[in-house]
């Protein structure tokens, strides 16, 4: 696991590093290295199921979005169902690990982070308003279901599937908020390391 590791971070890094200021085919080729270093990373868990393949099919819709992404605007609707439908496979792999559970502050906090993201970016969605909102809610319940399994058992597993699912809905307010509001200079940056270090967070949590 070292070795995929390092590897996993040193490829992040060097996205995360074009984003800020390198060259554009450097996001081109390390974005899909990335995620593909992961999928290595999932394959080599200790414990893997037939659970565990809902993480590696999260993972291959991720990439498939991160690809649409590279192509003209009319693709960024599949983009987006791309990775509505990873964070849905994601979210049914923290619901087949739980019990029946209600923590009411984790969604009332959700609701009020969700609300707020729609609001800042609706005047800007045009024909992606229902896509987007969809794709919003659907990663407002991974967090939830994330946070409930380590509210519910708090151990190092569950803890690290809850930091995995905060940090891709927190890559995912960058984007957006960037994207159809305001951009600022490290954006792309932040949005890609809370990106990768979200779906890292999520395979990790196979390892422990």
């Amino acid at each position: 696991m070292l070795w995929s590791f390092i590897a996993v971070c040193f490829s992040a890094w060097l996205y995360v590093d074009a984003s800020y200021r390198g060259p554009a085919w450097q996001r081109w080729v390390f974005k899909p290295i990335t995620l593909i270093l992961l999928l290595v990373l999932v394959w080599q868990a200790p414990i893997f199921n037939a659970i565990s393949y809902l993480v590696v099919a999260g993972l291959c819709a991720s990439l498939i979005g991160d690809a649409l992404t590279l192509l003209p605007r009319q693709r960024l609707l599949y983009a987006v169902g791309a990775y509505f439908l990873s964070h849905l496979l994601y979210t049914i792999w923290f619901a087949s690990q739980m019990t029946l559970s209600f923590f009411w502050p984790l969604p009332l906090v959700l609701l009020a982070i969700g609300a707020l993201l729609i609001a800042v970016i609706w005047s800007r969605l045009e024909e992606l308003r229902m896509p987007v909102c969809t794709f919003i809610g659907m990663t407002l319940v991974m967090v939830w279901l994330a946070g409930e399994l380590w509210f519910l058992r708090p151990t190092d597993t569950a803890l690290s599937g809850f930091l995995g699912a905060s940090l891709l809905l927190i890559g995912n307010i960058v984007w957006l908020g960037s994207h159809y509001r305001r951009r600022f200079r490290a954006d792309n940056a932040i949005a890609a390391a809370c990106y990768f270090a979200g779906h890292f967070f999520i395979v990790r949590a196979l390892y422990l």
